[in-house]
């Protein structure tokens, strides 16, 4: 197939999650034999961090503004199988009306963002990469978030068919490498800053690095307030790129997964960091929502914490044990979650568009494996 996307951003990850997991996806397509196309707003943001300027399997169109590159996007739907727009997109209304309007044989709308969508809807507040019409006249909406999600997608925005297309990692991209000395610590967290990730992260890392100040923890990610006043066993990197992650990830025993508060609140929501980490066999604590059994089992291959205590109890688990843990997560995460997994589920989707009503036990397990 040719499939067209149009999307946030795959040429900068800088607080992005969306990079990463379509470099993966893109490259698991394109050695299936897909023909890909990316089309993105070459933004200032985004532009000033750029951490790929091509890709070797995707033509990727960076274009200033909609008008510039109105014909060539349309160009490239007429010669397409697919096309597929998500959210964040900066021109996701035109480019859904582009799609919506064409001929192709599967429309494709991917909310990669899921809970944050239906929340805003539900405060009423503006989703400007959303139909105003809402999404009935899509083919396929794909859901990253399982569960609830779904069901509120056919009622809320009128999805006709919805479907789950969870998280994943490529292994070629992320697995285990020598420590560095840069991000060696008792407990390592990688993640921009986000108000509904804060209390869980204040909890869980920051509260735990005052009461243990004998161990070193070491975070990345851009945009926190007052990085000065964190405890002095703290170490801060504004930006780690992708090349970069693995490297953080092998430095320590134990790294932290945190989930937004209202994809948390919805459940079934894997991120891909969360299957980043577990690739390089780094033990991962991680705060708890309702479907993580699904994705990985708990104390085996996952250690769950709520609480300033159990992230204490967790640093302080036998580097045995947490070696255990990260190889049993690194083993499932190699045999469900990967980008290869999730490209063939892509491709069986948009062949044969499914309603997806099982129970979301069923459902989240149906795409794991």
């Amino acid at each position: 197939m040719k499939i067209v996307i149009f999307g946030l951003s795959v040429s900068s990850s800088w607080g992005n999650g969306h990079a990463t997991l379509w470099r993966g996806l893109l490259r698991a397509l394109h050695e299936r034999g897909h023909e890909l196309e990316f089309f993105e707003r070459d933004t200032p943001y985004y532009a000033r961090w750029r951490d790929v300027t091509s890709l070797p399997y995707a033509r990727l169109q960076l274009y200033s503004n909609w008008e510039e590159v109105w014909s060539k996007a349309k160009q490239a739907i007429e010669e397409a199988d697919a096309g597929v727009a998500t959210s964040y997109c900066p021109d996701g209304i035109a480019a859904c009306e582009l799609l919506l309007n064409s001929k192709l044989r599967r429309k494709v709308f991917y909310d990669m963002d899921t809970p944050v969508t239906l929340s805003r809807l539900e405060h009423g507040e503006l989703v400007d990469y959303l139909p105003a019409s809402g999404l009935a006249g899509f083919d396929l909406v794909l859901s990253y978030t399982g569960g609830r999600a779904l069901e509120l997608l056919r009622h809320n925005l009128s999805a006709r068919r919805a479907a789950t297309l969870y998280g994943w990692v490529d292994p070629a991209t992320h697995h285990r490498v020598q420590s560095s000395h840069w991000y060696e610590g008792n407990l390592s967290y990688l993640g921009t800053y986000s108000a509904d990730r804060q209390k869980a992260l204040q909890d869980l890392f920051f509260a735990a690095a005052r009461l243990v100040p004998e161990c070193n923890f070491v975070i990345g990610g851009a945009m926190y307030p007052d990085p000065e006043a964190w405890p002095k066993n703290i170490r801060h990197y504004h930006h780690v790129g992708p090349p970069e992650h693995c490297a953080f990830y092998s430095s320590s025993p134990l790294t932290l997964n945190v989930t937004r508060a209202s994809m948390a609140a919805m459940g079934y929501c894997p991120s891909g960091r969360l299957f980043e980490a577990a690739a390089t066999g780094t033990a991962v604590l991680s705060d708890w929502w309702e479907g993580l059994d699904c994705f990985f089992k708990a104390p085996e291959e996952i250690l769950i914490g709520d609480s300033t205590a159990e992230a204490i109890a967790a640093i302080k688990q036998d580097r045995g044990a947490l070696e255990k843990i990260g190889e049993r997560a690194k083993q499932r995460t190699l045999d469900c979650h990967t980008a290869k997994i999730r490209a063939r589920r892509f491709i069986e989707l948009i062949e044969d568009p499914m309603d997806e009503h099982s129970g979301a036990d069923a459902a989240c397990l149906s795409n794991a494996v």
